[in-house]
């Protein structure tokens, strides 16, 4: 699902290096606004997208968007200029915003706050091999250039959005609504036998009580959501999603056009980004097992930005004269950064503490990365490029402030902790056995 999510919210990137601006008459500010537009609708439309999953259900809900969403990212097919470029833009997003914090309450109903970052973490590997996958696509889509008279990008919307759809109807027959409700009419026997269904009931609910308290198709009403969304004790992460992929987003969609401003032609800047995406699997695992491993999650999800740091700097130093697998080398380290997405997102999760403020909080911190993302589409500019000097400057100091806003996170929750011990502590036995 997040495959078909990705391939058809991420394919702009190889249609570029096809001369899509070109083609419709648009320039870098144009695109920079097309982005921005799709990450304020997807932004605008996390929220209200959890609350009508909560009431449907994400196994009714999220097949409902792919198909939508898909027939959408087809009919890219028949752009005509800036105006359609920006309104399907628009569209795309409010048809895709919502999907990641669906599929993650959705997630957290069949897994324990232990095993759900790395579940998580898998679920963002299939974005990073849709990115290797999608340039293998586009090396050959792209070739279509000139059949019926069409440019290849137009080619590679439409056929990719027809396979996304095809994705999403199968997935109306593939999502239970919930552990113990795996059979229906085609699939009469279930996944899981009575025993199984009362031994992951019985696991969830003593890893979570808080789980026990709503079903799945429970709606939020207003004064729930509002003290779900006043719960300061998760603004610290909320913070971090707001920030935390500034230093990384430019780069990252900016390298296909960075590579063909290297002299690599459509062919070589589709098949080059490859590489990266496979390090940044590797790397995506290993700092969520760690993470999990040594009971961390400050220390280790700053590591991204950490990487992210001496690389940026790098870029300043890079001009015309410079060797160009010099330049690549190190933009596609940048890119190949360990992603801390998953432990983020289980972090959220983790501290929301029941199924109402998980509904909110999931919502909140993906609404704070798409925030982060319609920022940093404006960081490089037109007048700036091809090494975006002032813009790598932003960067850099954004990674710093990351840095900082780490350790502040990690004393705050100490602190909270520390807080919650001593009145647990000062309760009677018999007060402790009631809450």
């Amino acid at each position: 699902m997040f495959f078909s999510l990705d391939l058809d919210r991420s394919n702009l990137s190889q249609a570029n290096t096809d001369n899509f601006l070109p083609d419709l008459g648009l320039n870098t500010n144009d695109y920079n606004l097309g982005n921005a537009l799709f990450r304020g609708s997807f932004l605008i439309a996390e929220l209200p997208s959890q609350l009508i999953s909560k009431r449907l259900g994400p196994d009714r809900w999220i097949p409902i968007q792919m198909c939508a969403w898909s027939i959408l990212a087809a009919s890219q097919f028949w752009l005509t200029g800036k105006t359609s470029f920006l309104l399907c833009r628009v569209f795309l997003g409010f048809l895709q915003g919502g999907f990641i914090p669906d599929v993650i309450l959705y997630l957290s109903y069949f897994y324990t706050k232990y095993e759900l970052p790395l579940r998580l973490a898998i679920f963002w590997v299939s974005n990073h091999f849709c990115d290797i996958v999608s340039s293998f696509l586009a090396t050959g889509l792209l070739k279509m250039r000139g059949v019926a008279g069409k440019e290849g990008w137009r080619w590679l919307f439409l056929i990719e959005g027809i396979f996304t759809l095809l994705i999403g109807i199968i997935t109306f027959f593939l999502l239970p609504a919930s552990p113990t409700q795996t059979k229906t009419y085609y699939r009469p026997h279930g996944w899981f036998t009575e025993r199984e269904e009362i031994i992951m009931v019985n696991r969830i609910i003593r890893d979570d009580p808080g789980k026990g308290g709503m079903h799945n198709r429970q709606a939020l009403s207003p004064r729930m959501l509002w003290k779900s969304f006043t719960d300061w004790d998760l603004w610290p992460i909320y913070l971090i999603g707001l920030t935390n992929q500034m230093p990384i987003e430019p780069p990252q969609t900016y390298l296909t056009l960075t590579l063909r401003n290297l002299g690599f032609d459509t062919t070589e800047s589709n098949l080059l980004a490859v590489p990266p995406v496979v390090l940044g699997i590797f790397n995506l695992l290993l700092l969520t097992i760690i993470s999990e491993v040594i009971h961390n999650r400050s220390f280790v999800a700053m590591i991204q930005n950490v990487w992210a740091l001496p690389l940026l700097v790098a870029l300043l130093f890079f001009s015309k004269e410079s060797n160009q697998w010099a330049q690549y080398a190190v933009s596609a380290l940048l890119v190949a950064f360990p992603l801390a997405h998953a432990i983020h997102a289980s972090w959220a999760s983790r501290n929301a503490g029941s199924v109402r403020t998980r509904t909110v909080a999931t919502a909140g911190y993906n609404m704070m990365v798409q925030l982060s993302r319609i920022i940093s589409a404006q960081i490089y500019r037109d007048d700036d490029k091809p090494y975006y000097y002032r813009g790598n400057r932003v960067l850099i100091g954004i990674a710093v402030w990351n840095i900082a806003l780490y350790f502040f996170t990690y004393a705050y929750y100490r602190w909270r902790n520390h807080q919650r011990d001593k009145v647990w502590k000062a309760m009677t036995s018999q007060e402790q056995a009631e809450y």
